[in-house]
């Protein structure tokens, strides 16, 4: 008697609150610090807008969905990685090797866009792989490997680049097209950044493969426990990751035309900030690509005011850094909470 008395509250104390109800309160944090996101986004808008009115006309809109395109695509790459509890730095670097090569590829030919934008793509691909490889199955922290590759990757660009520059004249017409081009009055690069942010959401939230990410980011110990292939699924986050940046690269090309060694340099740090501010945990396992498009637009729009409203440039650095510091202690104290939260439910 004394036996079958115990187990059901053993069992009971043990089991905590179900999956269901730890997805809800994830899911309910998650959407307050997206929408406080977009919220914040909408009174800097207004703000620059009541300060200057030309900047929400036309071309000012259009100028700003140009702007933070770029950004939002290597955001979402990242985001995949960062889900994983890792991170990619060399994405910047990335940007600047495949602009460069595509560029040298098509200058005075008249290779069609889709092309070049395999090529980006692939070359990107083989840079993930490479950092992918050292981090799932040569065990080296991310850190060490992505912000190795980093300058790899910018010692290969310089080398080759021998100082020259890609000029937009060279390039053909239809390259030049798509960096400039719209569908409806909204341009390609928008419609393009939007397209891919839309596919990755899709995949992460409703393919087991993608659900894996998450898992991994929570407990890569529980998740390998499970069976979930851990090595094979950060290799294809920084798989993708690269091949994302890759293909900003190529649109890197079409929308500036002319390219330098350096393209991209120092962007790295700025989609780390992006994913950050827009709520993916750098410790992994929680948040979604949609905060992370939020974070990036954000930031382009705070450079954007800040041009428009003749302030120094150094405040967008500043403000940037301190969006990451109040995001990566939101996330703690957020975590803590929604912790001590579950653990008072599952005494009840």
């Amino acid at each position: 008697m004394s036996v079958t008395t115990h187990t059901p509250h053993a069992t009971e104390r043990d089991t905590g609150p179900p999956p269901r109800e730890r997805r809800s309160l994830a899911e309910a944090v998650l959407r307050v610090r997206e929408f406080s996101i977009g919220a914040a986004l909408v009174l800097l808008i207004l703000a620059t807008w009541l300060v200057n009115p030309g900047f929400l006309d036309s071309q000012g809109v259009k100028d700003l969905l140009l702007n933070s395109s770029i950004l939002v695509l290597l955001a979402t790459g990242q985001s995949v990685v960062v889900l994983t509890r890792n991170i990619d730095l060399s994405v910047g670097s990335v940007v600047g090797l495949t602009a460069f090569a595509c560029g040298d590829f098509v200058s005075g030919t008249d290779h069609s866009p889709l092309t070049v934008m395999a090529l980006g793509i692939a070359l990107g691909t083989v840079c993930g792989l490479a950092s992918g490889l050292l981090v799932s199955f040569g065990r080296v922290p991310a850190l060490v490997v992505t912000l190795g590759m980093l300058y790899v990757i910018q010692g290969v660009d310089h080398a080759w680049a021998h100082g020259e520059q890609i000029n937009a004249a060279n390039l053909p017409d239809n390259m030049l097209t798509l960096g400039s081009g719209s569908l409806l009055g909204i341009p390609y690069l928008p419609l393009i950044a939007a397209a891919v942010l839309c596919a990755t959401a899709y995949f992460l939230r409703s393919y087991r493969g993608g659900r894996e990410l998450y898992a991994i980011g929570s407990s890569p110990e529980a998740a390998r426990l499970a069976g979930v292939p851990v090595r094979r699924r950060v290799l294809a986050a920084y798989a993708f990751s690269g091949a994302v940046a890759g293909f900003a690269g190529a649109l890197w090309l079409a929308r500036f035309g002319t390219v330098v060694a350096d393209a991209a340099n120092g962007w790295e740090l700025t989609v780390v900030s992006a994913v950050v501010v827009g709520g993916i945990a750098i410790t992994g396992g929680v948040g979604t690509v949609w905060g992370a498009a939020l974070g990036a637009l954000l930031l382009t729009t705070i450079g954007s005011a800040l041009v428009v409203l003749k302030v120094n440039s150094f405040w967008e650095q500043a403000i940037t850094g301190a969006l990451l510091l109040a995001a990566i202690s939101t996330d703690r104290v957020v975590r803590s909470r929604t912790t001590r939260a579950l653990r008072k439910r599952s005494r009840q």
